[in-house]
């Protein structure tokens, strides 16, 4: 599970973080994981479309053609 990974990966970046970074938060899960993400240690999820209900607009209103451009959201 991905959940897992994710929490022993922070746990090994804690081990070697520098004094001062705590590294508490791990934010992982949405509406439809949230429970699995908490049980694996979550202590941010993302519950918008259980409060809210599913969005009015389909995503590819937003990321018309399937997604964003990759080169678009690349860094200089």
């Amino acid at each position: 599970q991905c959940f897992v990974l994710l929490r022993s990966l922070r746990d090994q970046l804690r081990q070697g973080a520098p004094a001062g970074i705590s590294l508490d938060e791990l934010s992982m899960g949405m509406s439809g994981d949230f429970e699995i993400a908490i049980e694996e240690g979550a202590t941010v999820v993302r519950v918008g479309q259980a409060i809210f209900g599913a969005r009015a607009q389909p995503d590819s209103f937003y990321w018309p053609a399937g997604g964003p451009d990759p080169a678009a959201l690349a860094l200089p």
